[in-house]
């Protein structure tokens, strides 16, 4: 099939990107405002492949200064979002370990007496004297991104200008070599097994042929990382920065104090490098989560488990307490921001939302920067369209990346650029190089390199001898099971008293907080490249990482991959410590396109 734009996953950019360009394809009386340059006399022909059953699945809740996507939609009416409300409130806290578990410096302890000293913490937690500017949320929206994006899907799709297709995974993209160009793209297959062999009903996947494809499939994407596999990425940049986001969103007991638009941004707790955030939405709903970063020297970066332990941290439970389950969802964040940013453009291509290096690591935000990027190509495409100029490498390099490096979000994806290098030294020197790159915007940090991660024995030696971690290692697995959970009591954390409404194990948590859906037809998009790399794996952090215990303990040391259970949150792809001998940047796992996922709205 032949149309003239072709988009790769609906996320916020690529809802900025439609939402402006589809404003200016129809005249008032109905007639085509830009033809098609493939069809003359037809409208522009533009649509959207998303793998997500629905157009808001598989996305995250969020609190945004909202620039961007105020400067699209100045008549915004938050009351008719449902789950959205103003920023009225902030407050960051830093969290005490209440428990004595938590794995912190001899600094950071004293500094924790010091407090405690001093009669500084409420409930565990001291709450920083004002908001540091870069952090400030001021004016803008506690959201659920999901809520947000079937408002402007619906949009879309009543304006009748651009076609939308959920449930529609992307295989790769078409890239003719010998032009350099990108061509379109193609659709996975379908009727196939899990192994990808075609069945009675097999249908080869759909090639959309089109001018100018449009990835915006985010960190994990299969088209946006198979062009960072066929181009490279430009001198100096890497995307070796990663986190798992993981939250829940509940309802608020009867009488919370807690009014809408009231946002936490804590630290400390329940692991000194883990962020966690609290936001309210009206009608006593909140959603609360953490940030389980790639600097974590952790073998074991369960990311469930200490989100229970956050929630039950008392500065936060005394708000949470008779709080209920509403949904629950998971997201690899790519935190290298500026730096991991690809090439941006090429002929017939280009790069927009989280995936083309638009986060900001400083101020921790992502969806409006996203939304911005894709209504800067939006006026580009506009731009080159009405002059009637192909889609190649260097017009749109002429009109969307010089946009994108006159705005905003380079500007502050430049101050933000090194300023989480200091995480590499440890917690104290992270948020110091936060705090020098935010006041002097940027022109000064602390830097630091990854470090390889501790062996198992190495990480638990001071608490847990080398041969009891092997015995537990081995218990847990011949059960089938993970071992984090194992492990982290025997070094002192508390058994979580499940209460079945808020507290509920990992499993219950797929049934309870959201529909983990995998249709038949498709090929299993997770597969280990060499087997025998797992095989010799000691550590087997995808499995300890998976945020829907969809990798258990396999024959033979080879993980075993549950799809019905895989939320696409794209935690083992980042999480494997296999490297490829012939490519140290790919890891063991190959984390294809896929459909199914997450189900949940208000995710």
């Amino acid at each position: 099939m032949d149309i003239d734009i072709v988009c790769v996953g609906f996320g916020p950019a690529t809802a900025g990107f439609l939402t402006t360009l589809s404003r200016q394809l129809v005249n008032p009386d109905g007639s085509p405002a830009i033809e098609s340059p493939t069809n003359p006399g037809l409208p522009l022909q533009v649509a959207c492949y998303e793998r997500a059953d629905d157009i808001a699945f598989g996305v995250s809740g969020v609190v945004t200064r909202a620039r961007g996507i105020r400067a699209t939609l100045p008549d915004l009416d938050p009351g008719q979002i449902p789950m959205a409300a103003p920023v009225t409130e902030e407050r960051v806290v830093y969290l005490l370990d209440p428990v004595g578990a938590s794995r912190r410096s001899s600094m950071l302890r004293l500094g924790d007496r010091l407090l405690r000293a001093f009669g500084l913490p409420r409930d565990c937690g001291v709450e920083l004297p004002y908001v540091p500017q870069f952090l400030h949320k001021q004016g803008g929206l506690v959201m659920s991104l999901g809520q947000f994006l079937q408002h402007v899907g619906s949009e879309l799709m009543m304006s009748g200008t651009v076609q939308l297709w959920p449930g529609t995974p992307v295989e790769r993209a078409l890239i003719d070599e010998d032009a350099e160009r990108v061509c379109g793209i193609q659709l996975c297959d379908q009727g196939v097994d899990r192994g990808g062999n075609p069945e009675d009903n097999y249908m080869p996947g759909m090639e959309i042929r089109a001018a100018l494809t449009v990835v915006g499939d985010g960190p994990v994407g299969a088209v946006g990382r198979q062009l960072d596999a066929e181009f490279g990425l430009p001198d100096g940049h890497h995307q070796r920065e990663w986190a798992v986001g993981m939250k829940m969103v509940v309802d608020l007991p009867e009488g919370t104090a807690l009014q809408p638009g009231t946002v936490f941004h804590t630290f400390g707790y329940p692991e000194p490098e883990i962020f966690g955030f609290l936001y309210v939405h009206p009608e006593r709903v909140a959603t609360v989560g953490i940030f389980v970063p790639s600097w974590f020297q952790s073998p074991m970066r369960t990311s469930y488990r200490y989100l229970q332990h956050f929630m039950l941290h008392p500065y936060l439970w005394r708000h949470l307490k008779g709080s209920k389950l509403r949904s629950w969802g998971a997201k690899s964040l790519q935190e290298s921001g500026k730096r991991g940013e690809p090439f941006l453009v090429g002929n017939g291509y280009a790069r927009v939302g989280e995936g083309s290096g638009s986060t900001n690591v400083l101020t921790g935000s992502g969806v409006d920067e996203a939304w911005t990027t894709g209504t800067q190509l939006a006026e580009a495409v506009l731009e080159l369209l009405r002059q009637g100029k192909p889609f190649t490498g260097k017009n749109l390099e002429d009109t969307y990346v010089k946009r994108r490096r006159a705005s905003w979000v380079e500007q502050e994806g430049r101050v933000a650029e090194k300023a989480r290098d200091g995480f590499h030294r440890g917690v104290i020197p992270g948020l110091l190089g936060m705090a020098i790159a935010g006041l002097t915007n940027g022109k000064h940090s602390i830097g630091g390199e990854p470090q390889l991660l501790p062996s198992l024995e190495e990480y638990y030696r001071p608490k847990i001898p080398a041969g009891e971690v092997e015995r537990i290692l081995s218990e847990c697995r011949a059960r089938g099971t993970s071992c984090h959970a194992a492990l982290m009591e025997r070094c002192g954390w508390p058994e979580i008293p499940y209460d079945g409404q808020l507290l509920v194990s990992q499993q219950d948590a797929l049934l309870i907080g959201g529909k983990v859906q995998a249709p038949p037809g498709y090929a299993d998009h997770v597969r280990f490249v060499y087997p025998d790399f797992c095989e010799r794996c000691a550590s087997k952090m995808c499995i300890e990482m998976c945020s829907g215990q969809a990798l258990t303990p396999g024959p033979g040391g080879v993980p075993a991959f549950d799809r019905e259970k895989c939320v696409h949150c794209g935690a083992c792809l980042w999480n494997c410590v296999a490297p490829l001998e012939d490519d140290p940047l790919r890891s063991n796992i190959a984390f294809r396109a896929g459909a199914g996922g997450l189900h949940s709205g208000e995710n």
